[in-house]
């Protein structure tokens, strides 16, 4: 069996490569000239150069394959402009089904996110079925990623073959960036967040997630999503904080920051970034809306359909911060 792997020079994306690779496949892997391969250094994959934005090049990558896995997509909290989620998440998605259809290519498994999931009540934890509220999409990525699994949705009613899978905050080693999940954990270890805020996120360790992708190809219904969760990653900020605090040895902040004072601090980092700096803001705005609300899922269709690992959250952490102590960006 041969498969693409759109994004896999990233955190996903490369450990989707490896866990392919470990069962046999023959992988393909699409990136853009400028992409860093270091994560996939001499291992036995075969390089595309394009871009999902781009279809023409698409064509000789998806050309023979029984697979495509399209990973690719532009996650971040703040971005010098908003047209770039929008090219990527949703016609980045287009292109990669187009093309996949037109070379007849047998399944696609396309990673959505839980973003892209509604928010439970107080109490509750959201799946598959919760439906989008208005209020739930704040901010670009979520709004387009949102979008992006309407074409994949729509595809599948028209008879593509495609499963979807929606990971939630993924952790673990090999995150190069690092993404905005991992820098909670090199932020909190550098002292750099003396304060939390009342919010709660879905951990998951990203070798289950790039498992579970392999498994949403065996098993997945097509036109089905999957939340690619973990049961016992369903914590508060501070829970979490704790648990990094449990591995490392550094006690977690004490002090809770009240939501207005982080949405002021949201917007003032967020203005100063748009017209000054033009990098990332050290307490972006959409960061803190979505702050507001606690996202916990649950990933029970995914391990009863899929049978998803669940690695204990702790043995994650630490790898993670293995991962990060090694790349010199957390004290040892």
């Amino acid at each position: 069996m041969e498969a693409l792997v759109t994004g896999a020079t990233g955190f996903i994306g490369s450990w989707l490569a490896r866990t392919l690779l470990e069962e046999g496949w023959t992988v393909r892997c699409l990136a853009r000239p400028t992409s860093p391969r270091d994560q996939l250094a001499g291992l036995p994959v075969s390089w595309f150069v394009g871009d999902v934005c781009d279809p023409a090049s698409l064509e000789p990558a998806v050309a023979g394959v029984d697979a495509v896995f399209h990973v690719a997509g532009h996650y971040a909290l703040w971005s010098k402009t908003e047209e770039t989620f929008r090219e990527t998440n949703v016609e980045g998605t287009r292109n990669v089904l187009q093309a996949a259809k037109a070379a007849g290519v047998k399944r696609i498994v396309h990673t959505s996110s839980v973003a892209c999931v509604g928010q439970a009540p107080a109490g509750e934890t959201a799946n598959e079925d919760t439906r989008v509220q208005a209020g739930d999409l704040c901010g670009a990525y979520k709004q387009t990623k949102w979008e992006g699994e309407q074409v994949v949705l729509a595809a599948a009613s028209a008879g593509q073959d495609v499963v979807i899978v929606n990971p939630s905050s993924v952790i673990g080693p090999g995150d190069l960036k690092p993404t905005p999940t991992g820098k909670i954990i090199v932020d909190f270890l550098t002292g750099q967040i003396p304060f939390y805020l009342d919010t709660g996120l879905n951990f998951v360790d990203v070798r289950d997630v790039a498992r579970g992708h392999v498994l949403a190809f065996d098993k997945g219904v097509s036109g089905r999503r999957y939340i690619l969760g973990n049961t016992e990653g369903n914590r508060t900020l501070r829970e979490f904080l704790e648990v990094i605090g449990e591995v490392t040895g550094r006690k977690p902040p004490r002090f809770k920051i009240p939501y207005g004072i982080a949405y002021l601090a949201g917007v003032a980092s967020t203005l100063w970034a748009d017209a000054v700096t033009q990098r990332t803001p050290g307490v972006p705005l959409n960061g803190v809306k979505m702050a507001r609300q606690r996202m916990f899922f649950d990933p029970a269709r995914a391990i009863g359909e899929l049978g998803l690992p669940q690695t204990p959250l702790a043995v994650t952490v630490a790898d993670a911060v293995a991962y990060f102590r090694q790349r010199g960006l957390v004290p040892s």
